[in-house]
């Protein structure tokens, strides 16, 4: 019988997102892929340092249970590495215990296009254009920053994750007055349609897996436990819609922050997420001081 993926979480994640491959790749944009290639070999058996998506990977994995028929999370390298290259993503990740059985390596094309075969639910990258065209084919995708800071380990039996809301689990409607009118018009617009949810944004497919995973480990034998949270520029009275908007999916999550424009790191060092998702450049690198952020390139914020 062959492999089946439905019914699992699927994350397709980039060897960058998944270690530190930062000085190899420095190689390669100083010189070329030769040179990455000739490095990543040289260092075959030098286990590579976890990546600022590690601790979301390990946890997440952390759901499937010994009885391989249960296993509820994959994770699937997506890389464009060579095949040659991807031996020492393989590698490190037996090294760090991270049980990865599947990748696919490009050797320098956008691997993107795979994620359909895949099902994914999330795709992480340190690629810029790589997002973008997966965002752009329906795939909740955001740009790892390699320079965030590592994961809290404050809560090892807890997966937590924290997301911006316009723009990323929702759509960017609200946003579009708000730029193209004002804060005053922001509020009225969102006061006025309070009983309509809001459209879904390009990160509502990956909430929904995450929420059907905590409703299977709440029921089953499985230590982790998930927890998330939404961190959001809005403030009264446009905290309602947002409110309602997930009542009308029928999705709850556990924590929910209207900032009213205040910076969201602090807030997110308090919360210490595994990580976090906002389409505005500005939040993600506020966020990336204190916690692993990731930035979704969708909404007014990233067009033109």
């Amino acid at each position: 019988m062959s492999a089946d993926l439905r019914g699992k979480l699927v994350v397709a994640i980039s060897s960058r997102a998944l270690f530190d491959f930062e000085e190899e790749n420095r190689a390669f944009e100083e010189s070329n892929d030769a040179a990455y290639m000739r490095l990543q070999l040289d260092r075959l058996e030098t286990p590579a340092r976890p990546g600022v998506a590690f601790q979301l990977v390990r946890k997440l994995l952390a759901f499937n249970t010994s009885d391989t028929e249960r296993d509820r999370v994959e994770v699937v390298l997506l890389s464009r590495n060579d095949p040659v290259s991807g031996l020492r993503v393989f590698r490190s990740a037996q090294h760090h215990a991270t049980p990865i059985e599947r990748g696919v390596f490009t050797r320098g094309r956008p691997p993107f296009h795979y994620l359909h075969a895949l099902q994914s639910h999330l795709f992480l990258s340190a690629n810029p254009d790589d997002v973008r065209a997966a965002l752009a084919a329906g795939y909740p995708s955001a740009q790892v920053y390699p320079e965030s800071a590592h994961a809290s380990e404050a809560h090892p039996d807890e997966v937590r994750i924290a997301f911006d809301g316009d723009a990323v689990l929702f759509s960017d409607e609200a946003e579009r007055v708000f730029q193209d009118q004002g804060l005053p018009a922001f509020q009225r617009h969102e006061a006025s349609k309070a009983a309509q949810p809001l459209p879904p944004g390009p990160f509502k497919p990956l909430l929904e897996a995450l929420h059907r995973l905590q409703q299977a480990a709440s029921s089953g034998s499985v230590s982790m436990r998930l927890r998330t949270a939404l961190v959001t520029a809005r403030s009264a009275p446009a905290h309602e819609r947002a409110i309602r908007t997930l009542m009308n999916w029928n999705i709850a999550v556990d924590e929910a922050m209207f900032l009213g424009g205040l910076d969201k790191g602090p807030f997110l060092r308090e919360f210490q997420p595994d990580f976090f998702f906002d389409d505005q450049t500005g939040h993600v690198q506020s966020a990336s001081r204190h916690v692993p952020a990731g930035q979704v390139h969708a909404g007014v914020r990233n067009e033109g």
